[in-house]
C-alpha cells in the first residue's frame, strides 16, 4: 500500500489559519484557492477542519465545504461541529467523501457506531488530539480544539474507536503541532501498534526526514501537514520525491502529453 501525503486546511471564519500548539493562529489564505493548488500538485487527499465550529457551538460551514469540494478531485475529509447523524449526512451531501468527528465522538461514542452503520466505516474518521501527561505515563485525549482535557487515556480511546467501526484515526500531537520539529513518533507508534485501521499522523512535520520517520518508525499509514505546505517550506512533490528515493511507496504525479497530470 502506498503512503499518503495529506495537506490540512484548518478553517476559521472562512479562512485557512495555522498556529503552534493549537494557538497563535495566523492567516494562510483562501480555502478554495489553497484546495485547488493542492489538488494540482499531487496531494493524495485533503482534510478540511472547521476548527471553531465546536467551540462556537455551531454547524460546519457547509457553503465553504461545497466550494472547496468543487475544486478538488481527490478524497476530501471534513470535520468540525459534527454532532449527529444528520450532521454527517449534511457534510457528505455537501461534497465530502469522509467525515471527521472528535469532540462529539468523545461525548457520544454511539455516533461512531451509528455513522459507520449508516454510511460505512470508510466515511468515518475519528480525530484524536493527544497530549503527553506530565508524569510521562502516556497521553490524554483533548477535545474542543485542544482546550479540554477529557482525562481519557489515548490508547484506550483509540481501541474503542476501532471497535465501534471507525475507518481511520486522525492522530494529532498537541505537543508537536506547528513546531516543525517532527511528528510525535512514540505516540504514533503506540497507536499504530494497537489498532488495525489506518492511522494518519498529524502535528510537527518540518522536513522530508520527518515524513520518512513517521512511516518507518511511527508506523503511520498517512501523514498530514499544514503550515509546512501552506507557507511553501516544502511542496507535496518534494516530500514524495524524497520518500520515493528512500524506498517508501508513494504516488508520484507526472506531467503527461498536453500538460495533463497523471499518476504513476
Amino acid at each position: 500500500m502506498t503512503k499518503r501525503i495529506i495537506p490540512c486546511l484548518d478553517v476559521k471564519a472562512g479562512r485557512v489559519v495555522k498556529g503552534v500548539n493549537f494557538a497563535d493562529l495566523v492567516d494562510a489564505g483562501d480555502p478554495k484557492e489553497i484546495a485547488r493548488a493542492y489538488n494540482l500538485m499531487g496531494a493524495d487527499e485533503l482534510i478540511f477542519l472547521d476548527i471553531m465550529a465546536t467551540l462556537e457551538m455551531r454547524d460546519t460551514i457547509c457553503q465553504v465545504v461545497e466550494e472547496v469540494a468543487n475544486q478538488v478531485f481527490i478524497p476530501l475529509t471534513v470535520g468540525g461541529g459534527i454532532r449527529s447523524v444528520d450532521d454527517l449526512r449534511k457534510i457528505l451531501r455537501a461534497g465530502a467523501d469522509k467525515t471527521a468527528i472528535n469532540s462529539a465522538a468523545v461525548n457520544n461514542p454511539e455516533l461512531i457506531t451509528a455513522g459507520a452503520k449508516i454510511f460505512g466505516s470508510q466515511c468515518i474518521v475519528v480525530a484524536i488530539d493527544g497530549q503527553r501527561r506530565r508524569d510521562n505515563t502516556g497521553w490524554n485525549v483533548y477535545t474542543h480544539g485542544g482546550t479540554r482535557n477529557t482525562g481519557l487515556d489515548l490508547l484506550t480511546w483509540a481501541s474503542e474507536v476501532e471497535r465501534r467501526g471507525a475507518g481511520e484515526i486522525l492522530l494529532t500531537s498537541i505537543d508537536a503541532d506547528g513546531t516543525g520539529t517532527g511528528f510525535d513518533l512514540e505516540m504514533t507508534r503506540a497507536v499504530s501498534e494497537i489498532v488495525q485501521i489506518p492511522v494518519i499522523a498529524s502535528g510537527g512535520a518540518g522536513s522530508v526526514k520527518d515524513f520518512l520517520n513517521v512511516f518507518t518508525l511511527g508506523g503511520a499509514d498517512a501523514a498530514l501537514a499544514a503550515s509546512l505546505f501552506h507557507f511553501g517550506q516544502l511542496s507535496v512533490a518534494q516530500v514524495k520525491t524524497g520518500l520515493k528515493k528512500s524506498g517508501i511507496p508513494v504516488r508520484i504525479m507526472d506531467e503527461g502529453p498536453n500538460g495533463k497530470v497523471k499518476v504513476r
